[in-house]
């Protein structure tokens, strides 16, 4: 809003009025869909700080500029407002950037959005470079070096997590051995505690499946053959 409020102060600004007005609408939708879902309490918050920057703040800098300031004056004590803003956007995915470096994930920072918030940054640079507009350009560097930080972060942790699922499998395939002759050791130690249980002998398959045999004791088959014994078949 402060962006098409500058816009309405300086000639032949058509562009910056029609990204910024669409981008007013568009941030409007997400606003919208954040209070409808929202916990009450953020919802409330959330509220509050609509009021205080979007209404309370803005409309200050309108009267303000409006009345103690005149002519090309009133546009550079806005549009340098508008540049401290501009930073604060900017810095703001530091926060999602300490995140990535302390959890190793890039869950939470998306390539798409880096990638053509750097292309934005950088347009938006050779525009206000063009038009000698530095409260434009400024910014955007700015904007472009945090832009490259993100998508370096992206690149390093995505590979990093790749070669984690990777390695992963190949360690439980080398311990298959292993756990197989736990499991026989566990079996066997089973039996000789408790003969009346029927025990389970895992035997490999393919180098990588676990396929389950029952195996008898030799205290069933006695206990079989008595019983077999005693109850012949005609």
């Amino acid at each position: 809003m402060l962006w098409i409020y500058y816009a309405f102060l300086k000639p032949d600004t058509t562009l910056l009025i029609t990204i910024n007005s669409v981008g007013f609408f568009i941030q409007t939708i997400y606003i919208c869909f954040y209070l409808f879902y929202a916990p009450k309490s953020s919802r409330l918050q959330t509220v509050m700080l609509l009021l205080l920057l979007n209404v309370f703040s803005l409309g200050l800098i309108v009267v303000l500029t409006q009345f103690l300031a005149e002519g090309s004056t009133r546009a550079d004590i806005v549009g340098w407002i508008c540049l401290v803003f501009s930073l604060c956007v900017f810095v703001a995915p530091l926060g999602v950037v300490r995140q990535v470096i302390r959890t190793k994930s890039v869950e939470y920072m998306p390539f798409p959005l880096s990638f053509f918030l750097t292309l934005s940054a950088v347009m938006w640079f050779f525009y206000g470079l063009l038009r000698k507009d530095y409260n434009i350009a400024i910014p955007n560097v700015l904007g472009f070096s945090f832009g490259v930080l993100q998508m370096v972060l992206y690149i390093i942790y995505k590979n990093a997590k790749k070669v984690v699922e990777e390695k992963i499998p190949m360690e439980n395939h080398n311990n298959l051995p292993e756990l197989k002759e736990q499991i026989i050791d566990v079996v066997k130690l089973s039996a000789v505690v408790c003969p009346e249980i029927t025990p389970v002998v895992p035997r490999l398959v393919d180098d990588h499946a676990l396929i389950l045999d029952v195996e008898k004791t030799p205290a069933q088959n006695w206990t079989l053959k008595t019983s077999t014994s005693k109850h012949p078949t005609n």
